[in-house]
């Protein structure tokens, strides 16, 4: 292990010589339109598509979860390290040939590409920014499901001093 990364269990006590999986659970319904209504635990998700517009696209939903991923996973790592912050805005583009979607052989149908601006509102040297970059991107599970599908990420870390 890089000596920049931090320890296996980040404090949280993790045995890692044991599997630990977790289940998530997401149940959906659509009646027959291009609208989705997703259930998670208490929480009521909808996705559509643009033209009727009555929630977030798919892809939409998978940026945003990628967004969301790389606030926890900001967060423990910060935890982990005493780093001291107080926000972060995440911004993020995703690129997707469209014709994936509909249907053209060889063009896939997900994103080939993604860019994301990671504003971090802290005092913290340059140096220690740079590490908490390399354990979140190292960490965070969404990030790691883009980079395993191949999606070109160009992610942009900046310091911002308040």
């Amino acid at each position: 292990m890089s000596e920049d990364l931090l320890p296996h269990s980040m404090g949280e006590g993790v045995d890692v010589s044991k599997t630990a999986i977790g289940i998530r659970r997401v149940s959906a319904r659509n009646q027959g339109s291009t609208r989705s209504v997703m259930m998670v635990r208490d929480h009521i998700l909808v996705t559509d598509e643009k033209e009727t517009n009555t929630g977030p696209t798919p892809l939409e939903m998978t940026l945003s979860s990628l967004l969301g991923c790389e606030g926890v996973i900001i967060n423990r790592c910060a935890e982990a390290m005493n780093f001291a912050y107080t926000a972060v805005e995440i911004d993020a583009d995703g690129e997707v040939d469209q014709r994936g979607s509909r249907g053209v052989q060889g063009v896939r149908p997900y994103f080939t590409k993604v860019d994301m601006r990671i504003r971090v509102h802290t005092q913290e040297t340059q140096d220690r920014l740079d590490r908490l970059a390399r354990n979140v991107e190292y960490r965070c599970p969404v990030m790691n499901l883009f980079r395993s599908a191949d999606v070109e990420l160009n992610v942009r870390w900046e310091q911002v001093v308040p």
